[in-house]
């Protein structure tokens, strides 16, 4: 890849600006494509956005920007959150204070449009430009690690995955906020069900299918999970938000359910102040181990006195340890309806309970 230092002014830059958000964003005449495909969009805080004009404004430098040759236009490879706080400023989309550009005076306007922004124009191949695109945006806004996934697998594929998952007030989110976690314009949408769907192994996935026209079968995919997560658990609660659905669905979705046995068995578990963890309340009652509820440990007097009244004795192998070579272990079992009570807790030795939990 070719590399050569270009100084470019802000009235140079901000020429031809138009912002469609989502669907792409130019400025420089025309000539720049500020998002391109393998970019993210415009996720700078208030106060990230702010610290870039005010950098503008005092002269200070900003750190150097990339854009790459495409055709006979450019496209930016790295910079596109200070290129765009720049460019919403002088178009006064918001202001600093108080203070927009409506409010600055003349010289205060010119010194900003001719304020130089230090541009490196890149040419190369596409796998360069790519491989350049993951080492330039280590620093910064960090990207996520789906991110930089989509800056390698760019393509049709990933341009009508990101219309389903990646765009504000996208329909996936419309569809499923309610039980996913994260934000749709980090990606976190898509790498949700990409996870999903592939069973975690995301980048096989993205690369089987980079080159295809249409995301449809992963749109259809993400359907078919939400749908299944309400016929079995019509009853909403706040616990569901952030359970692995898809997991799930991928392992009991041709299973027969009793959504009615189900439910019954989520109030109980809710209701139980030996559940720690009442997000697991789901995987657990389609069968998953009893870990997913984190039971609630005996406390440390708890365990003392277990281990006082059987003299350091493990009940289950006869033999004698130091309290810090054992461990707390319900003698009903909790899932039988033991409890996390003094009265029910006996010490084991560790290997003895390490065996009785492998079980």
């Amino acid at each position: 890849m070719t590399i050569e230092l270009h100084e470019i002014p802000v009235k140079d830059l901000v020429d031809g600006y138009v912002d469609h958000k989502e669907e792409g964003v130019i400025g420089w005449g025309g000539r720049l494509n500020i998002r391109p495909p393998y970019q993210r969009e415009f996720v700078y805080k208030d106060a990230q956005r702010d610290a870039v004009i005010e950098t503008v404004r005092k002269g200070f430098p900003l750190n150097v920007m990339y854009w790459v040759k495409n055709g006979e236009n450019y496209e930016v490879l790295d910079g596109q959150q200070r290129t765009i706080s720049i460019c919403r400023y002088v178009s006064g989309d918001f202001q600093i204070n108080a203070i927009g550009w409506n409010n600055l005076t003349s010289d205060q306007r010119e010194q900003i449009l001719d304020y130089r922004l230090m541009v490196y124009f890149c040419e190369g191949a596409e796998s360069e430009k790519l491989a350049w695109f993951r080492i330039v945006n280590i620093a910064g806004e960090k990207l996520t690690e789906q991110e930089l996934k989509n800056a390698t697998y760019t393509g049709p594929w990933l341009a009508d995955a990101k219309r389903h998952f990646s765009k504000t007030g996208c329909a996936a989110y419309n569809l499923a906020k309610d039980y996913v976690n994260g934000s749709p314009i980090r990606q976190e949408y898509l790498e949700t069900a990409l996870d999903w769907i592939s069973c975690g192994k995301i980048e096989a996935y993205m690369a089987e299918h980079q080159r295809k026209p249409s995301a449809l079968p992963l749109w259809q995919y993400f359907q078919g999970v939400m749908t299944w997560v309400e016929e079995v658990f019509p009853k909403y609660r706040k616990e569901m938000k952030g359970v692995p659905w898809g997991v799930l669905y991928n392992k009991y979705k041709d299973k027969t359910l009793d959504p009615a046995g189900l439910e019954k068995e989520v109030s109980r578990l809710m209701a139980d102040d030996d559940v720690t963890n009442k997000r697991g309340v789901y995987p657990y009652v389609l069968g998953e181990d009893e870990k997913h509820l984190s039971i609630r440990a005996f406390t440390a007097s708890q365990k003392r006195a277990a281990y006082e009244r059987q003299q350091g004795a493990c009940p289950l192998c006869n033999g004698h340890f130091d309290i810090n070579e054992m461990e707390g272990d319900h003698t009903d079992p909790w899932h039988a309806g033991g409890k996390t009570t003094a009265d029910n807790c006996r010490m084991l030795c560790k290997p003895c309970n390490r065996r009785k939990a492998g079980k």
